[in-house]
């Protein structure tokens, strides 16, 4: 691996690791809070909380334009380039534009939110709490669009900075409020200082860093209009890309709704959900890896081919494990979680978890592959190609198999649509995969899962401690197996080490893991 490939690396795993921590913890605190809200509330002043940010969040979608993953792909790529006059006047008139269309959007909000809560909601009275929720509006654009800049500039701990102070300030404020007697109107101004805290405190460190770090280079000339433009021709394509994307979930309650019961309706949101736990992994890689594909897309292809062969095998090597131990302990984890009763939960949970086995055809790097060299309209090619078959799958295989006919509908558009990347990244960027790699990795993940699955047969313990005992099997029979079968060489070991040693709280986790390795390595050298 050359110097530059090392470095770009260094800098995506320091990234990635800071952005998954200030996720995971800002998901521990906002679900604390949230179970703690709804308790005090009840089910129907929750359900108006609920309901009043809807029209707000809504609107909300329809502020960014593609913004914040142009500031993301140009600031890293400028970056490279030397170029940080051009950085700084893409950050403030991207801040600046937003910042315009936002307060237009809040206008609207607010100024029609009684009209929005009788005809959309069919609510009239929520209208006063609608206008507390839109207040987020303006705030939340400087708090996301502070996070993209933080990551397109390797600031990613100022990402986990603001992203946690978001969620302990959302809490602290709505709990205070609420045990206070302010009810649903506490907990929605509780929702909006979370923002306005998080918001300023970002946008402050962002303009201080700007102002420290690249305030003395040579100033940019490019107007207003013209770095606006360079953004959202960047960014709409991926813009339109999220919005379908948003559109699947509540098309997917739609045909629940018509064809399987309030029963199966649940157990398919109790399995969600965690799914929606492995995003919490997922989506920070993804936002790691554009800015490093940025970085060299200046470069030589062979580097760009290095990285991405480099980028997919090791996130195959975290998430593919990832998903067995879901379906392994499945049942396991749903009754821990939600009881005996989410009785198809486990099935739905097992199921959806094949759709992460597509990581090693790129299903998780491909788009930032795709984004990183600027083409943002193959990303949304891929998004319509999956959208569409999704869009026709999903009623007919959920009239013939109800929620497992649903999620293999999720299953079929999601492969032909990586499928499409995989083959774009082949032919036209001459994009190579380490098959053999790939294929032992699958191996060794399911190889792996039979002495935990031994363990479920034959333990008498508690559910708990059966996937505590299970999960810790698996692990070291998966990181035993994958240096036996070189599917990582010592070599690689030793640049992850190398690597890792710029994250001195991972490192210290890693470090022995990856002793470990190498001395399984070593005996077969």
């Amino acid at each position: 691996m050359s110097d530059e490939l090392l470095r770009v690396a260094e800098e995506s795993a320091r990234g990635g690791f800071f952005l998954i921590l200030g996720s995971i913890l800002a998901e521990i605190v906002s679900a604390i809070a949230v179970i703690a809200v709804a308790r005090i509330l009840g089910p129907e002043l929750y359900g108006q909380y609920a309901l009043a940010l809807v029209i707000p969040q809504i609107f909300f979608l329809f502020a960014d334009l593609g913004i914040n993953q142009g500031l993301i792909k140009f600031s890293a790529s400028l970056s490279k380039q030397g170029e940080s006059g051009r950085i700084m006047q893409l950050i403030k008139h991207g801040m600046v534009f937003k910042a315009a269309l936002g307060t237009v959007i809040f206008v609207v909000s607010f100024a029609f939110a009684d009209q929005f809560a009788a005809i959309l909601l069919s609510r009239q009275d929520l209208g006063p709490y609608i206008r507390i929720g839109s207040v987020a509006i303006i705030f939340q654009i400087a708090l996301t669009t502070s996070t993209s800049a933080f990551v397109g500039l390797d600031k990613t701990e100022y990402n986990a900075l603001t992203t946690n102070i978001h969620a302990v300030a959302k809490a602290l404020v709505s709990l205070a409020l609420v045990l206070l007697g302010f009810s649903v109107a506490g907990a929605l101004w509780g929702f909006v200082s979370g923002y306005v805290i998080a918001g300023i405190i970002g946008a402050m460190i962002l303009f201080y860093i700007l102002k420290r770090h690249i305030g003395t280079s040579v100033r940019d000339s490019s107007t207003f209009i013209h770095n606006c433009k360079t953004l959202a021709s960047y960014g709409i394509p991926l813009y339109v890309s999220a919005l379908l994307t948003g559109f699947i979930l509540p098309y997917q309650n739609l045909i629940l709704a018509a064809f399987t019961s309030d029963a199966q309706i649940g157990n398919f949101k109790a399995a969600h959900n965690f799914i929606t736990l492995i995003t919490i992994v997922t989506i920070p890689i993804a936002t790691a890896l554009l800015p490093a594909f940025s970085k060299l897309n200046s470069t030589s292809n062979w580097k760009t081919n290095n990285f991405f062969k480099l980028a997919n095998k090791y996130t195959a090597l975290l998430i593919v494990p990832l998903a067995v131990i879901l379906i392994i302990f499945s049942t396991e984890i749903v009754q821990i979680v939600y009881g005996s009763v989410y009785q198809s939960a486990p099935l739905f949970l097992s199921i959806y978890c094949i759709l992460f086995f597509l990581v090693g055809v790129g299903y998780l790097t491909l788009t930032s592959l795709f984004n990183g060299l600027g083409e943002t309209r193959i990303t949304l090619k891929t998004t319509l190609i999956t959208f569409s078959i999704f869009i026709l799958l999903a009623p007919f295989l959920a009239q013939i198999c109800n929620v497992p006919g649903l999620i293999i509908a999720v299953l079929i558009s999601n492969a032909v649509g990586t499928s499409y990347g995989s083959y774009i990244a082949r032919t036209r960027f001459r994009i190579g995969f380490d098959t053999k790699s790939m294929i032992k990795i699958y191996i060794v993940a399911i190889i792996s899962s039979i002495p935990a699955l031994l363990l479920l047969q034959l333990s008498s313990m508690p559910r708990f401690l059966n996937v505590v005992a299970g999960g810790f099997l698996y692990i070291f029979a998966y990181v035993t197996l994958i240096p036996l079968v070189r599917a990582v060489t010592y070599s690689e070991l030793e640049k992850a080490a190398h690597i890792l040693q710029r994250i001195k709280p991972l490192n210290h986790v890693a470090k022995p893991l990856l002793k470990y390795e190498k001395k399984i390595l070593s005996y077969r050298i």
